[in-house]
């Protein structure tokens, strides 16, 4: 429960800290007076973002800090989850600076509103005007039901099937969305790698093919031209080598008389070597060269067939074209393991729609099981507040969609007179009345919840006289097993309260302050007799506060 609130440069607020105990709170002040710069407050505590135009004093730091005793709702496991120091008495701050940036705090340990939200699921339940409209939202309606039939680990393991089942879901439409547009082009694709693959590429072929075509396209000129070398090389009496051959007997006669001839023999002597070699080679070449027409065709076809793929693809290799070859290999296999990936992933969707059903079936079954508990709370709490005509019929029915939150539709029928017929809480409940069957919902929940703080701002919107004392009597039944504020404008509920704090409005000058402060019995007297008679308070309304309070 909430111990202490402590509010410096907020809204209206100067300077605040006010002490809380358990049991049942009342608020009361004047409209304007400042009420809903305290829940302000209490929603920057709980992780609401912060507005720099919350300062009183822009140039000045804004702190809200929030004591609360946790010790016995078992929240240690929160705590060790993020790494946060537990203490029984638990210190929420928040800090807004005047540049605007905001700062939040768990035990001073420095937190993100993610995480101060989730805390504060935990802590307190503000029950505004705007969440009595929501209980006519399914749901709102659903959560009721849910923590009656106490679900919430049947919904959680549903939840995270659903997250997979949904996860699925979508990848296999993007995959069948993919293989509709890949179907259009693998024609075409198989069609291109097919023409490739008969090509039978090897790199580095294209530049033998040109050399072996120029070749075989010339074997007359180079014939013509290798037999005159050799002509020239071997003629006797006027050939080549045999002129070699006499310059190297005659350098031998001289090679005695001096080193330098003997280096020109040397010389002379790898001319010969070589020049025989290239002559050999010359005759090899001229042995080799025949005409091949066939073998000539099958060059000219080849060429012509990695020009024709090379143009095709605008590439200028071989090397390109079989790296295209592989691209378009791959890119069918892929399309072909689609249809493996789909078939996984529908199997995996018919495994999480099995498990959901059950799940589903599991939840279903216990919320069947709820509905009689709580129509019969509801008729029993709100017959006590002035509404013994009034009838629910709740219907639940299991179909074949699957929600976030099952497999169930849901219904929720109110009359609130005898013999009428049934209709929609939104369509035919009036707001005095769905005030009190929010009150009769939380009193019922408040068997169910671990929540150490509820706070009813102004619930008693449509009712007055004996109805608001009976709505005050049933807050302080609720706040035997948990601490209660009401904010309320209504004397016959706050003179339920175990303490009564007022909100004060002060103008000084050309500035306004608000301040909380708790009241004294005899103040008390005095404010509940104002909230009776107005302004002017009279001895009757005094009495009649007395008599309230007693």
């Amino acid at each position: 429960m909430i111990i202490s609130l402590s509010i410096k440069n907020f809204a209206l607020i100067d300077q605040l800290t006010i002490d809380f105990t358990s049991g049942f709170s009342i608020i009361t002040g004047e409209t304007g007076a400042g009420k809903s710069i305290i829940l302000g407050a209490l929603g920057l505590v709980l992780g609401k973002r912060a507005d720099l135009s919350s300062l009183k004093n822009a140039n000045e730091k804004c702190v809200i800090e929030a004591h609360f005793e946790i010790s016995k709702y078992n929240l240690k496991p929160f705590f060790e989850v993020h790494d946060l120091d537990y203490e029984h008495e638990t210190i929420i701050r928040r800090e807004i600076l005047p540049s605007g940036k905001s700062r939040a705090f768990i035990n001073d340990s420095p937190v993100n509103l993610q995480e101060l939200q989730e805390l504060s699921l935990f802590l307190i339940d503000i029950h505004s005007q705007q969440q009595t409209q929501e209980l006519s939202e399914e749901g709102v309606q659903f959560a009721i039901i849910d923590a009656i039939a106490n679900n919430k680990s049947e919904l959680v393991s549903y939840q995270e099937v659903m997250k997979v089942f949904r996860s699925s879901k979508s990848q296999l439409a993007s995959l069948q969305k993919k293989q509709g547009e890949s179907i259009k082009e693998q024609e075409y694709h198989t069609f291109l790698l097919e023409e490739l693959l008969s090509a039978k590429l090897v790199n580095g072929e294209q530049e033998v093919l040109e050399e072996d075509f120029e070749r075989l396209n010339n074997v007359e000129v180079i014939k013509e031209a290798i037999d005159k070398c050799l002509l020239i090389a071997n003629e006797e009496e006027i050939g080549v080598l045999h002129h070699l051959k006499e310059i190297k007997s005659s350098l031998q006669r001289v090679a005695p008389f001096g080193i330098k001839y003997q280096e020109l023999l040397e010389r002379i002597n790898s001319v010969i070597i070589e020049f025989d070699d290239i002559s050999s080679e010359l005759d090899q070449q001229s042995e080799q060269l025949l005409n091949d027409p066939e073998k000539l065709e099958y060059t000219n076809q080849k060429l012509q067939l990695i020009y024709n793929l090379q143009k095709k693809h605008q590439v200028n290799s071989v090397a390109e074209l079989l790296a295209i070859q592989e691209q378009l290999d791959q890119s069918l296999l892929s399309i072909s393991n689609l249809e493996s990936e789909m078939e996984l992933l529908k199997a995996t969707i018919a495994k999480n729609e099995e498990e959901l059903d059950v799940l589903a079936t599991a939840i279903h079954e216990k919320r069947m099981d709820s509905i009689p508990i709580l129509t019969e709370k509801l008729t029993f709490i709100l017959d006590k507040l002035g509404m013994p005509n009034v009838r629910f019929n709740i219907d639940l029915s299991f179909g074949a969609t699957y929600f976030a939150n099952g497999k169930d539709e849901l219904q929720f029928l109110f009359s609130a007179n005898k013999g009428g017929d049934f209709g929609l809480l939104k369509k035919v409940a009036s707001g005095g009345e769905m005030s009190r069957i929010m009150l009769a919902v939380k009193a019922i929940l408040a068997q169910y919840s671990k929540m150490p703080t509820l706070i009813f701002d102004e619930i008693d919107t449509g009712v007055s006289g004996e109805i608001a004392i009976r709505m005050g009597e049933i807050m302080k039944q609720m706040s035997a097993s948990m601490q209660v504020f009401a904010i309320t404008h209504l004397p016959q509920i706050a003179a339920k309260g175990d303490s009564h704090f007022k909100v004060l409005k002060t103008t000084v000058g050309e500035g306004t302050t608000s301040e909380l402060r708790l009241l004294t019995e005899e103040e008390r007297v005095v404010e509940i007799a104002q909230m009776l008679s107005g302004a002017s308070i009279s001895e009757s309304a005094l009495n009649h506060a007395k008599a309230l309070l007693n």
